[in-house]
Order: structure tokens, then sequence, then C-alpha cells
């Protein structure tokens, strides 16, 4: 099993900055992949970004070039950088971990965008 907990959520203002922060309970090279994805209601989750075990990163296309998506060096830590938010950044964000074919999730933080 894989453990994932959130931290870094919050609210900031129209072209501001926040970055989450996703703890692993497994060391990141035994998960084949980990990413953030976001829900607002009524709505699916939707992928916002994902690394590999090998640093291959994808992004959507309505945050590429405002997140980045980055493992600690040494700890068992993956990140997103967000910049420039936007108001429809405003969602539950959760991280997302692939190992062994079995997907795992955390519970989520809240990221408000004021305008």
């Amino acid at each position: 099993q894989v453990q994932l907990v959130e931290s870094g959520g919050g609210v900031a203002q129209a072209g501001g900055s926040l970055r989450l922060a996703c703890i692993s309970s497994r060391m990141l090279d035994s998960i084949a992949e980990m990413g953030w994805y976001r829900q607002t209601p009524g709505n699916q989750r939707e992928l916002v970004s994902t690394m590999t075990t090998n640093g291959t990163t994808t992004y959507a296309e309505s945050v590429k070039g405002r997140f980045t998506i980055f493992r600690h060096s040494t700890l068992n830590i993956i990140f997103l950088q967000m910049n420039n938010l936007k108001p429809e950044d405003t969602a539950i964000y959760t991280c997302g971990a692939r190992r062994s074919g079995v997907h795992y999730w955390g519970q989520g933080t809240q990221v408000t965008v004021s305008s």
C-alpha cells in the first residue's frame, strides 16, 4: 500500500503562487507514477500533472507554463509549484500514485484563488 498526505493548500489571489506537497509512505523510486489531480463540485477529477520514476512529466494544457511538478532530492515528497494562479484553478487538489497497477489517493487539499 501507499499512503499519501497532502499539504500546502489555501487561499491565494489571482496571479499569486502556492506550493503543494505530497508525502508518500513508500519510496518514490518504488512508485511508477505520481501526480496531482483536481476536482470541482459537479465535475470529474482531472489530471493536472504527473511524474514517472524516470522523471518524465506531463501537464494539463490549462496549467502548462504555470505549474511545475518536482520531487524532493532525498525525501519521499513530490511538490506542485503553482504560479500565476487563476480563479479557475480553484479546486480540491489530490495527490495520486500508481504502484504495481494499483492507484492510491490522498485526501486532498483545497486551493481557492480569488479574483
